[in-house]
């Protein structure tokens, strides 16, 4: 298992990594929908913690497992039987995500996380057996940082519940630094463009998530509740939001900005807030559909919040991740800034809070795509 080329013309996603990745996304779907029960029964705090630790597990083994991927996919049966192994950790580990949050039972998670996780210690095996040198050192590291996080997550099974937020920031710390430790001796051989394009399609398959719990959402009400009239707005601005946030993310190629590993590093990292926050709006709006016909035992605002807020999360790490650095001029800069603050503000505009989000989203793409046109013609202009 020798390390491809990092200049490799026309690398592409291949159908084992969409596979992954659709698979992947049923997960995300179940903590999604815990979220919502956890949010409109009020106990939004508890939710969201649950979440962020959930989404953790998942983002982490997918990002693991696309980083190898691009450096190291041979694309042996050996290579897709692992793959597939990993597949059904998640799936193992989607099984159980209601019992983390109902019952703040990890069994099942934990087990689908080290069913993931032995996998990717295979994988590195594989290589450390391959190579030699500097790359063979770097996957023996790869492999035995990722087999003692996986011992230190055991903490969530043996400790009290008063102690497993802290198992939860040291592990994840953890976890974290393992790639850093890794690659001080080598640097794999990622492919930024191949990087760029699995980062841009599960973003895609996140969003896509999202339309589709909301949409079902949307419609279970209607059929149940016959209160088209009171989620019209509600639909109109999460319709309006999520192709915003399409567009926003995907306005500008970010490969070429991938170039160094600690441009790599905080790229690959950030990720973390713009998943989760994509899968968060599509709970948000399923709260808000359930508040807007008396299911959830929340207020407006808070179902409003349920919904603004993550969006400004997204909007703000798309931002600061890549979109600022094709930004030319203080208006291209703080259009993205402005857009999350007056998101925000929209919380409080009560039963028409999502479709005042909405409108200032497609706003905000809208007065984007004039700056750059404009700034397209003034260089036109100098050219010439």
């Amino acid at each position: 298992m020798t390390a491809r080329e990092r200049e490799e013309a026309h690398r592409v996603a291949s159908p084992l990594e969409l596979f992954f990745d659709l698979c992947f996304v049923v997960a995300i779907a179940q903590a999604g929908a815990q979220l919502v029960h956890s949010v409109a029964a009020g106990h939004a705090g508890e939710g969201i913690l649950n979440y962020a630790l959930v989404f953790f597990a998942i983002w982490w083994a997918w990002m693991n497992f696309t980083w190898f991927a691009s450096a190291y996919d041979n694309d042996d049966a050996l290579y897709r039987v692992v793959t597939l192994v990993q597949i059904a950790g998640v799936l193992v580990l989607a099984a159980g995500v209601s019992r983390a949050f109902e019952n703040h039972q990890f069994l099942l998670v934990w087990l689908g996380y080290a069913i993931m996780r032995l996998a990717m210690i295979t994988q590195w095996l594989r290589v450390a057996l391959s190579t030699d040198g500097a790359e063979r050192t770097m996957a023996l590291r790869y492999a035995g940082g990722v087999l003692l996080c996986m011992i230190g997550w055991l903490g969530l099974l043996v400790l009290p519940e008063s102690g497993r937020l802290w198992v939860f920031l040291v592990m994840a710390i953890a976890e974290l630094c393992v790639p850093l430790y890794a690659e001080k001796a080598f640097t794999t051989s990622w492919h930024p463009h191949h990087i760029s394009e699995r980062y841009g399609l599960f973003t895609i398959i996140v969003l896509g998530e999202t339309i589709a719990a909301a949409t079902v959402a949307v419609k279970s009400s209607v059929d149940e509740n016959d209160a088209l009239g009171e989620l019209l707005p509600i639909a109109a601005g999460g319709l309006l939001i999520v192709f915003s946030a399409w567009w926003i993310y995907f306005v500008v190629p970010i490969h070429g900005h991938l170039r160094s590993s600690s441009q790599a590093f905080l790229w690959g990292y950030g990720h973390y807030l713009i998943f989760a926050s994509a899968a968060a709006i599509g709970a948000g709006l399923e709260v808000a559909v359930e508040q807007a016909v008396g299911k959830a035992h929340i207020s407006t605002l808070e179902a409003s919040a349920a919904v603004t807020l993550p969006t400004a999360l997204y909007l703000l790490t798309v931002w600061l991740l890549h979109s600022r650095y094709f930004k030319v001029g203080i208006a291209q800069q703080l259009v993205l800034p402005t857009t999350a603050l007056l998101v925000i503000l929209c919380t409080f505009l009560g039963t028409w809070a999502v479709l005042a989000a909405g409108i200032v989203t497609g706003l905000a793409v809208a007065v984007g795509v004039t700056l750059t046109a404009r700034m397209t013609v003034r260089q036109g202009a100098r050219t010439a």
